[in-house]
């Protein structure tokens, strides 16, 4: 889903009053985009505190990058630099590594299986299990097929803002998007056969 104009648009005066040393308005920004950036950076680094440390650092670098702002769609620009984050933390030889799945389920992920108020207990179940094995295969696809998939299939955004945040061409977005959505096929299969999910599951 893109971003809607009149948002960007507050985006980019809160931006300009930032720039010009208005923190309140710079904060705007953080409280409007701090859930969204965590949710990318804990899908990507898969612990959450480290998705925190990430999430706070790149508002940090944004915060610091505002002079160099030059335009267009801030959401994309902060997605962007958070993205970078994430990479580099994974790249990072001193990064913790993630101490297990439930780090990346439930409790730890804001938008989660367990952000539905309105399931039974049997619903809560399933979308539990098979949440866990989403992430699981999301986890073992490379980082550029990752990150791609977070933002359009699990965040809703078009090839065009994905195309901004992750700094490649559309081209490249949709041959990437089709390798990744594939690879968790392969992998999701014997993981729902084994846990007996119905196949009539689409998520």
């Amino acid at each position: 889903m893109s971003q809607l104009p009149e948002t960007n648009q507050e985006d980019q005066r809160w931006v300009t009053r930032a720039r010009e040393g208005d923190l309140a308005a710079f904060n705007l920004l953080v409280e409007r985009y701090q859930r969204l950036a965590y949710n990318i950076a804990l899908r990507m680094v898969r612990d959450p505190a480290a998705a925190e440390d990430v999430t706070q650092e790149a508002f940090f670098s944004a915060y610091r990058a505002l002079a160099r702002y030059r335009g267009g769609n801030v959401r994309s620009w902060l997605l962007a630099i958070v993205a970078n984050g994430a990479r580099d933390h994974l790249r990072s030889p001193h990064r913790r590594r993630s101490s297990s799945l439930e780090a990346i389920t439930g409790e730890g992920d804001p938008d989660g299986p367990s952000a539905s108020g309105e399931a039974t207990p049997e619903q809560q179940a399933l979308q539990s299990e098979t949440g866990r094995m989403v992430h699981e295969a999301l986890a073992r696809l490379p980082e550029n097929q990752r990150l791609l998939v977070t933002l359009v299939d699990l965040q809703g955004m078009d090839y065009e803002e994905a195309a901004e945040i992750a700094g490649i061409a559309v081209g490249t977005v949709k041959s990437r998007l089709s390798r990744g959505r594939e690879r968790l096929r392969q992998i999701l299969r014997p993981m729902m056969e084994l846990s007996g999910d119905s196949p009539r599951q689409n998520g």
